[in-house]
Order: structure tokens, then C-alpha cells, then sequence
């Protein structure tokens, strides 16, 4: 594992995409190690990282249903990737808001846990601060909006 974060972290192409397709096919049977694998992946230092999160909410071992799963994508790309999530155009913001909507009917807690990254929209430049405030803005505006999601977004944004 600590080989293959190395390697997909310094983004030494292609090496790093066979040791991913390598440790996936060794490994696809052990749901913990995959939520490690797909953090390993959520956690590459590029703006590219954006769209790979995206790819890998479409893999055929990820389901918005397990709860561990979406924390390892999802949470370890909006802890660990600063350079991807606050990539200047809000992209890691939107994708972060698109899941917590979706979320906030399935699983409102995991919802609510995820929304927080962008509870301290105030302390980032004005830019990222409005894109991020915006982002906050449209999941309260979402009609069945969760209590634990309105509490945290209605608390970042007052």
C-alpha cells in the first residue's frame, strides 16, 4: 500500500496506473483495501483529480450505499487533496455539493459529515470563498433538505 501511494501520488506515469490496475485485480475482493485504493487515488496532488473522483464514483466497486466507500473517495478527496478540491474554478466544490444533495435523502449523515469540508468557507480567498459559499447556498435551497445537512450548511452560512 505504502508503495503504491508513493507511486500514484508523485503521478510517475504509467507505472502508477499498472500498480493501480494491478492492486484492483489482486484485490477487488477485500472492500477494505479498496476503500483504501480508492483514496489513494482521491488523494493525487493535481487538478486533473477532479474528473478521476468522478470516473471512480462510476467504478463498479463503488456504491453510494456503503457508507465507508464514499468516505474513502469522497472524504479522502476533500480532506487530503487541497490542490484538486479548491482547484480555482469550484469544480471540487460542485462535486462535493452535487454528492451531498444526493446523499441528503439516502444517507443524511454521511451527508452532513462530508458537507462540513466547506464549512470554513470564510478563511479561504475571496474567490474560493464565494465559490464555495455558493455551493452551500444551493443545497440549503434543496427543497427535502435532511435536519443534520440543514444544521451544519445553515451553521456555515450564518
Amino acid at each position: 500500500m505504502a508503495a503504491l501511494s508513493i507511486t500514484v501520488q508523485r503521478c510517475w506515469q504509467p507505472l502508477s496506473q499498472r500498480l493501480l490496475k494491478d492492486f484492483e485485480k489482486r484485490w477487488s475482493d477485500m472492500p477494505l483495501v479498496m476503500d483504501k485504493w480508492f483514496g489513494v487515488q482521491a488523494s493525487v496532488p493535481t487538478v486533473e483529480t477532479v474528473e478521476a473522483v468522478t470516473a471512480l464514483m462510476s467504478h463498479p466497486a463503488f456504491t453510494l450505499t456503503n457508507p465507508n466507500r464514499v468516505r474513502a473517495l469522497v472524504g479522502s478527496f476533500a480532506m487530503n487533496n487541497p490542490v484538486a478540491f479548491h482547484r480555482a474554478d469550484g469544480a471540487g466544490y460542485t462535486l462535493l455539493a452535487d454528492l451531498v444533495i444526493e446523499l441528503n435523502d439516502k444517507n443524511p449523515q454521511v451527508a452532513a459529515r462530508l458537507v462540513r469540508h466547506m464549512s470554513r468557507w470564510r478563511r479561504y480567498d475571496e474567490n474560493r470563498s464565494a465559490l464555495m459559499k455558493a455551493q452551500l447556498e444551493r443545497i440549503a435551497a434543496i427543497p427535502a433538505i435532511s435536519r443534520d445537512v440543514s444544521e451544519i450548511v445553515n451553521r456555515s452560512l450564518t
